[in-house]
């Protein structure tokens, strides 16, 4: 195995000392044999073992009809499939001439898309065919199968790295291995949410040992400390993409060390700076180690802020000076930041991080009160080290993730650049998108193809072939609309139901999941990380009114709600259970429903057959959000306040725009008020008129208008083809060229 850039470790004795013995590592489990595949079907481990089956139709029939039970059972996980299917079902899947057409097709498309030329970067933008973009992130939500995210923002690199595959960009992503992931939700009688860790079945992940180019699979040393901790990684296949994942559960470190890499976001202040430590210098390091020299480092939140710091001692190693390493980094490097909100970028006491540094810094000691300065900002609590001010001042290019989060992030950070106009600081916007090809339905799909051509998808970015879908039949989008809402019901009476049996849960629970729904009545889905700013208790404010609304005779509105608290937020906690308390509220009629463990699973169902979407965060507290956007295209419209991606996204034609005035906009008790009351007006005067008109042949055609403009606008508008395609022109293009970013 190989070990790169090894630190001696300190004599003395744990937590602050942990020998190596390179020469006795071993990898933390042992990959599971996968059953015997014939010679004729041998490439189904590289498709089960590639992530690019997951958004690639003809791919995900062979899995699909190779053995539906084994693909409903493994939670449609190929990886798993091929270590429990039989050698019978093999060989009967080889006898039939269709499947063995649809394996072909599937197996030519990987290698094209692994390997073709023929991409929109190589015609496009030759001059970064053969440069590698280092794309860093805490988190990365691919596939339900590798449980290794908490919410938007590792779906948003999710959706970057997927999109970055289909374009044919050179993109290698670097994040953690959480051996426990994050947590499974798990909720009391009275609706508290327990967390419930469970520790990952790697053999049954899409994941392997990475190799490094002389053939041993790669271990990494990081200096912690004053003692080193060793980095297992791990790869993953996104398409032509490669995901590394960095793991310290390794025998060889300590205990403490070994739980370093176990939970996302889990610990105090100490194991946070230390894990992006881990994450920052660990993963320049495991690059290095793999023989890739990238040419752009993008962090992904200042969690990899960490970094810069690796990358200026390697230049000052190499000779140059702390001046012209720095401004090596900053040409070279860009910086996306998702938080409008202060407490929610790290920042560490300065005593601590250079406790947790004093190992790293080789030659670049003598600069340390330079880059310490790099991080030093207060925002109002004192001088920390801030590791969105670290990324800031070491970056080339910074972006804010939607146009309002734009202008929110230049005044938070204006004092970062002392003297300079607040509409003068470089900061720009690059909206989020979501990866169509991920998050389409295939009966929305299947209508597209119809209507558009069957070359829609290679240009969902462009309006004028987008535009075409007010030209579908009505009947038919309709057709789809209620298939969507369909799937959606079986889906939550199947989840009860398993709840009930396997599970043991009370009745109550059941009544709260959603089963008493109707599916023929407007359904208006809130689905989101459980926090105050979020208000997910906004519907609530009145009642008694709500109540009418919801139980209306031939006219009733049912709201599902899921998400997650943070382990660490009992208020998230508090408001989750209020939820809870009024689905089992006999006033609401069971109109309330709580479907609970919010994943990428359930957020498909959710917003493919919900028929509005619902978002009414604090305004501006929202930096973009891409659920909203996730169901538009689905034909679900949009119901918000006009904030994050919405405050640009809404048109007056294609969604709703939650607007309360309140006497003091600043006196959030006026605000709240003022927000639900228009909320209600909304749904009473214009959401179930337009739904419930029907005509002679029970088709809701202005209903249907609505949900045709929101497919049209959101679509081209907000994917992730747009977005990457922002990145490469705006940020990455740029630093290749070593070009001077401008605003």
């Amino acid at each position: 195995m190989q070990v790169s850039d090894a630190e001696p470790a300190a004599p003395s004795s744990p937590p602050h000392s942990h020998a190596a013995k390179p020469r006795a590592l071993r990898l933390p489990t042992e990959i599971v044999t996968l059953t015997v595949l014939p010679d004729r079907i041998n490439r189904l481990e590289a498709l089960a073992r590639d992530l690019w089956w997951s958004w690639t139709p003809p791919a995900r029939q062979v899995f699909r009809q190779l053995d539906y039970a084994l693909w409903r059972m493994t939670a449609h996980n190929p990886v798993r499939m091929l270590q429990l299917v039989t050698p019978e079902t093999l060989a009967r899947a080889m006898a039939d001439p269709d499947w063995l057409a649809t394996y072909d097709a599937a197996v030519s498309r990987l290698d094209a898309a692994r390997n073709s030329r023929l991409t929109w970067c190589h015609r496009e933008h030759s001059d970064l065919s053969n440069k590698q973009i280092a794309y860093f992130s805490a988190e990365f939500a691919l596939h339900q199968s590798l449980p290794i995210y908490a919410g938007g923002l590792g779906v948003l690199a999710g959706d970057h790295c997927k999109e970055a595959s289909d374009l044919g960009l050179p993109l290698i992503g670097v994040g953690f291995m959480y051996p426990q992931g994050y947590f499974h939700q798990s909720l009391t009688a009275d609706g508290w949410q327990q967390e419930v860790y469970e520790k990952l079945n790697w053999t049954g992940a899409p994941v392997e040992p990475a190799i490094t180019p002389d053939g041993k699979p790669c271990i990494t040393a990081v200096p912690l400390g004053n003692r080193t901790v060793l980095v297992a990684v791990w790869r993953v296949r996104v398409g032509r993409v490669v995901l590394y994942l960095l793991d310290t559960d390794l025998e060889e470190n300590a205990p403490w060390d070994r739980d370093l890499s176990a939970r996302l976001y889990g610990g105090d202040r100490e194991t946070r700076v230390q894990q992006e430590i881990i994450l920052g210098v660990g993963g320049v390091r495991v690059l290095k180690a793999m023989g890739y020299a990238p040419a752009v480092y993008h962090l992904n939140e200042g969690h990899a802020g960490f970094v810069v710091l690796q990358r200026i001692r390697d230049l000052c190693e190499a000779g140059a000076n702390f001046e012209s390493a720095l401004a090596e980094v900053r040409r070279t490097t860009v910086f996306t930041t998702h938080t409008p909100v202060a407490a929610g970028h790290d920042a560490f006491p300065f005593h601590l991080v250079e406790t947790h540094l004093a190992g790293a810094w080789g030659d670049l000691g003598g600069y340390r009160e330079q880059f310490l300065a790099l991080g030093h900002h207060d925002n109002g609590h004192g001088a920390m080290f801030n590791m969105t001010a670290l990324a800031m001042r070491a970056s080339g290019a910074i972006n804010g993730v939607s146009r309002l989060h734009g202008e929110v992030t230049k005044q938070m950070w204006q004092p970062i650049w002392p003297g300079v106009p607040v509409e003068r600081v470089p900061i720009r916007s690059i909206t989020n998108g979501v990866h169509v090809s991920t998050w389409v339905s295939a009966e929305i799909g299947a209508l597209l193809e119809r209507h558009l051509g069957q070359n829609w998808l290679d240009a969902h970015d462009d309006p004028a072939v987008i535009d075409q879908v007010m030209d579908i039949p009505d009947e038919e989008l309709w057709n789809a609309r209620q298939a969507l809402r369909s799937f959606l019901f079986n889906f939550i009476r199947e989840r009860a139901r398993t709840r009930w049996t396997h599970e043991h849960v009370s009745a109550a629970r059941i009544v709260a999941a959603a089963t008493l729904f109707d599916q023929n009545t407007l359904t208006l889905g809130f689905a989101r990380r459980f926090t105050s700013y979020k208000r997910p208790e906004l519907i609530f404010s009145d009642a008694d009114r709500l109540a009418r609304i919801l139980t209306a005779p031939g006219r009733a509105v049912q709201i599902v709600f899921a998400g997650k608290a943070h382990p660490a937020d009992e208020v998230g906690k508090h408001h989750l259970q209020q939820i809870f308390r009024r689905a089992l509220d006999p006033k609401f009629g069971g109109r309330i429903g709580f479907v609970d463990d919010y994943d990428l699973h359930v957020a498909h169902f959710l917003v493919q057959g919900c028929d509005v979407w619902m978002n009414n965060p604090r305004k501006p507290m929202e930096a973009s959000g891409t659920s909203g956007m996730k169901a538009a295209i689905n034909g679900t419209p949009h119901l918000s306040i006009g904030d994050g991606w919405w405050a640009e996204g809404f048109t007056g034609e294609n969604g709703w725009l939650i607007e309360g005035h309140a006497d003091d906009p600043n006196d959030q008790g006026a605000q709240d008020w003022a927000d639900a009351q228009a909320l209600y007006s909304l749904i009473e005067e214009q959401l179930v008129p337009t739904f419930y008109e029907r005509d002679a042949r029970g088709i809701p055609r202005r209903w249907l208008q609505i949900v045709k403009q929101s497919i049209r606008t959101v679509l081209p508008g907000f994917s992730a083809r747009r977005m990457v395609k922002e990145y490469v022109r705006e940020m990455y293009l740029p630093a290749v060229r070593r070009e001077t970013l401008t605003i």
